[in-house]
């Protein structure tokens, strides 16, 4: 029950200074979440209460079933933007259906990842590249910083794409609100300075690092209390700008999401899209955090409390959500010890809910959406196109592309392009690996490259080192590198192909094989093997492939070179 019940392992040993650390935890995120699940909320298009759901019960279910002792679900802002690009295409915003087709793409993205983490699928995100996901954050967030300067300015304008939401603010220029101007932009800046500035001068004035740093992860709640009172104290409201206005002053309430199969035909594909990004976004920053205190990550585990999240949603009022990565870090760096922290933040959140829903009635939805900014542009990271264009062109042109196509194309086809680039980038670089012709290092045993090593060669035998598993996409290119090693070459006798480094061989590359001791028989040399692995000599006794070889099998390189050089001699 442990394995799947991750809190009977840090549940029976919980201790007061756990609990005194994890309640300090949770004040600071509650604080913070507050401000930052209304706003996701608006960027998914949903009414501003659903982000305080959406941050209740998933939080819950997460302390049960997750393994991260940091982690903070909830909604995040390249889920919320993925929602709403989904969402929109299906149903318009604002209505009941859109709340509705929030709750099942929440649910479908739960099971789907439920049922990952069931049949311990959590390898799944391996196919995503780091590049390719940071290419894909960094244009996500590009977006969601202008789909946000409507709120800033007051103006109407739409798009799911940065070329249409450039071409929409401009076109709605003219109906900018200049009170809704100056609060959005007044409000971003100071968010900003809050960021950069603020520290350096608490530090300064003598405050000291715990509460200097509590003051700087709270600035985002100072910019909502300023801005409502404003609003409230000057009318503001009577004067075009818009407020977040009533939120429902209760607890999550029970809802079901639509068991429509035409519904769920159309969210299929975008309920897969945002649960294998927010999984990544979730694992990579639960290992990240982890690693600091030596603790251990279970990523199918991961998969399994995220799914109960998600369905926890579905379940009551929200949207899909995943582990954010700066509440997360916060909660950490507030000293968190268990996930019994999130389960305070949830507490919090729920008596925030149920009394302070009437204190933001006048809160100026361009507020919101500085807070959205702010957060998102610290996602902004055009350095990977550097890196990735020093280290490898292809890592660089997948990154580019991602880029690029989520910008023009909104973020569907971002992600999907970046998930099928990730994989013909993979199968790419492994349908050429790389094959060094080897020999051996006088007076030692070991054999290295001959283009990089003063070796001892023989003419007669050529050792080829295969450096990559054989399979289907890079079988061919092995047929070919040993054909065009060996013809002409009339001194070759012997063929040894150095098997260290290959782990599986596929029945296409068995085939390959095959085909290569055939061609090889033909022109009178024989096909050894050395060194190959305990798994992989397995399957091939299975097959009769090693009965027809011309040749042996040697267990080092070594003992075949020295064998064959005999048998020359």
């Amino acid at each position: 029950m442990k394995r799947y019940l991750p809190i009977l392992t840090w549940g029976p040993a919980y201790s007061p200074s756990a609990l005194s650390n994890d309640l300090m935890a949770a004040l600071i995120v509650t604080i913070m979440l507050i401000p930052q699940s209304l706003a996701y909320a608006l960027l998914a298009g949903l009414p501003a209460e659903a982000g305080l759901y959406a941050s209740i019960v998933p939080i819950l279910l997460y302390t049960v079933f997750g393994t991260s002792r940091a982690l903070a679900v909830g909604p995040v802002a390249v889920v919320s933007l993925m929602t709403a690009a989904a969402l929109s295409n299906i149903v318009e915003q604002g209505t009941m259906g859109y709340a509705v087709a929030a709750l099942s793409l929440a649910g479908l993205s739960g099971v789907m990842l439920l049922a990952m983490g069931l049949f311990r699928l959590g390898f799944i995100a391996n196919f995503l590249s780091h590049p390719v996901i940071a290419g894909f954050i960094t244009a996500s967030g590009i977006i969601i910083a202008a789909s946000q300067l409507k709120h800033i300015f007051g103006i109407d304008a739409h798009g799911h794409n940065l070329l249409d939401l450039v071409v929409s603010l401009v076109k709605h220029a003219t109906q900018t609100n200049w009170i809704t101007a100056l609060i959005g932009i007044l409000a971003t800046g100071f968010l900003f300075w809050v960021r950069k500035g603020l520290k350096p001068l608490l530090q300064q004035l003598g405050f000291g690092a715990g509460i200097t740093g509590v003051l700087v992860k709270t600035g985002p709640v100072f910019v909502v209390v300023l801005t409502t009172l404003a609003v409230w104290l000057f009318g503001l409201n009577d004067k075009g700008v818009n407020i977040v206005g009533e939120v429902p002053q209760s607890l999550p309430p029970f809802t079901l999401p639509s068991f429509s199969p035409a519904l769920l035909a159309q969210l299929l594909l975008p309920a897969f899209l945002i649960s294998i990004i927010g999984f990544v976004e979730s694992i990579s920053v639960a290992q990240t955090l982890a690693a600091k205190k030596r603790q251990r990550i279970d990523p199918n585990q991961e998969l399994i409390g995220l799914g109960a999240a998600n369905i926890g949603a579905s379940l009551t009022g929200g949207f899909p959500v995943t582990g954010g990565f700066s509440r997360s870090v916060v909660n950490f760096d507030a000293g968190a010890e268990t996930p019994a922290a999130g389960a305070f933040t949830a507490i919090g959140l729920a008596i925030a809910a149920l009394a302070l829903t009437p204190l933001i009635y006048f809160l100026p939805k361009a507020t919101l959406a500085a807070t959205i900014i702010v957060a998102v542009l610290s996602l902004v990271d055009f350095s990977i196109l550097k890196r990735s264009w020093a280290y490898s062109k292809a890592d660089f042109a997948a990154v580019l592309a991602t880029i690029l196509m989520t910008l023009g194309l909104g973020v569907e086809i971002g992600v999907s392009a970046g998930v099928g680039l990730s994989i013909l980038l993979h199968l790419y670089k492994s349908s050429k690996p790389h094959i060094a012709e080897v020999g051996r290092v006088p007076e030692t045993e070991h054999f290295r490259n001959i283009l990089r090593h003063d070796v001892i060669t023989d003419p007669t035998v050529v050792t080829l080192r295969v450096d990559e598993s054989l399979y289907f996409a890079n079988a061919r290119f092995l047929e070919d590198k040993i054909q065009n090693r060996v013809t002409g070459a009339v001194d070759v006798r012997h063929v040894i192909l150095q098997c260290s480094a290959i782990n599986e061989i596929d029945l296409s590359a068995l085939e390959s094989l095959e085909a290569i001791n055939e061609r090889l028989r033909e022109m009178d040399v024989k096909l050894h093997l050395s060194e190959v692995k305990g798994p992989v000599m397995d399957r091939l006794k299975e097959q009769h492939f090693l009965k027809e070889m011309t040749g042996s099998v040697f267990l080092s390189q070594f003992e075949a070179a020295q064998t064959l050089s005999s048998i020359k001699a």
